[in-house]
């Protein structure tokens, strides 16, 4: 891993931007585009760039850019971030009001974690102390649900495969589970890591979800969630493994 910090200037992807971040208007000359990884916000103002740069011996690192199509004003956001976030081309989902940007970020074979951003004038910003996914974590490892699991709050690859995914639907509101969600208010997170090489397995979780309040900047379990919860908790010899 390249580094492990967050919400401080990583020395490295500042080298490699090629400029202050403060005046870049784009990434550096050795950047590469990831055409097909481009997306654009419901309202068509805002598109998110991906590129990347091989650094040799199997290293790769990558930015992201948000544009704003109206302006033209260029913004880079992984500025603050620690560097093993930038191993790997992301996923990005916008809020229907597009005032929130989510990021899948894939960490590594089976690892994954998510990142916020909330819109501040023709920019995205990073809304969370530290990533999205690893709040989550927090969260469930305060819930009874976590009993006789276990895991260092201060290593995001404690567990294995550890991962934090955006449930399907965030830009419709999650209409598919059949509740009438405000529009843009949640963001809804699966959870899941396995046993993978553990000699006495603990219980583990596949796919136990919770929500994130973009209002409140807390997070819930639904009621409606109950009987997907119970089913995501899993023990050896319960049958389903």
């Amino acid at each position: 891993m390249l580094g492990r910090r967050f919400g401080a200037t990583s020395p490295l992807l500042l080298a490699l931007a090629g400029t202050s971040p403060a005046s870049a208007d784009g990434p550096g000359r050795k950047f590469k585009l990831l055409a097909d990884q481009t997306i654009r916000s419901p309202d068509r103002r805002i598109r998110v760039e991906q590129y990347s740069r091989d650094l040799r011996d199997w290293k790769v690192v990558h930015q992201f850019w948000t544009f704003d199509g109206a302006r033209g004003h260029a913004s880079l956001l992984n500025r603050n971030e620690d560097t093993d976030l930038a191993g790997y081309p992301a996923g990005f989902r916008f809020s229907p009001d597009t005032q929130w940007l989510v990021r899948m970020q894939k960490l590594g074979a089976g690892y994954q974690t998510l990142l916020l951003y909330r819109r501040d004038g023709n920019r995205f910003v990073t809304a969370t102390s530290k990533p999205l996914g690893d709040l989550a974590w927090d969260y469930f490892f305060a819930t009874p649900a976590s009993r006789g699991m276990h895991r260092d709050p201060k290593d995001r690859y404690s567990l294995d495969h550890m991962r934090a995914d955006l449930l399907q639907g965030m830009e419709e509101n999650y209409a598919w589970l059949g509740g009438h969600w405000p529009d843009s208010r949640y963001v809804v997170i699966s959870l899941s890591f396995d046993i993978q090489g553990q000699e006495q397995p603990p219980r583990w979780i596949e796919a136990w979800r919770c929500v994130y309040d973009l209002k409140t900047a807390t997070f819930s379990v639904p009621e409606s969630f109950a009987d997907n919860n119970a089913k995501a908790l899993r023990t050896r010899g319960d049958g389903r493994d």
